[in-house]
């Protein structure tokens, strides 16, 4: 059986190295992304099981993420997406969800429980 491999789009160092530590520590594959044009870059020749990624980033933002992975590139319509951000309103739950987010978790995150979001979204 392969590694799950997961893309953490975040344009923070720290939060990247925590998800890489937290999430590699379980068993998963985690390659990196500072924001969301670069996850779309790189995922023009990766492949991944999951992307998590924060909304508020330079150049292209989570949301504008999502939509584009949702959008434009087909091949990642049923792609799990995990948002993973500061953000707590309902109103931009609701547009994650639109835009096509398959689950929200509030940072700071509790470890066991991203672990267990990440295995039930990719199992």
């Amino acid at each position: 059986m392969s590694c799950t491999r997961i893309l953490a789009v975040d344009d923070s160092r720290s939060m990247r190295a925590l998800l890489r530590m937290t999430l590699g520590g379980a068993g998963f594959d985690v390659a990196e992304a500072p924001d969301g044009q670069a996850a779309l870059d790189w995922l023009e020749d990766h492949e991944v099981d999951l992307v998590i990624t924060d909304i508020n980033m330079p150049r292209l933002d989570g949301f504008g993420l999502i939509e584009r992975l949702r959008g434009e590139q087909r091949r990642h319509i049923d792609r799990p997406i995990l948002v993973l951000t500061t953000e707590c309103t309902a109103e931009r739950r609701e547009q994650a969800r639109a835009a096509g987010a398959t689950g929200w978790i509030v940072k700071p995150f509790d470890p066991e429980r991203l672990i267990a979001a990440v295995r039930s979204v990719v199992h």
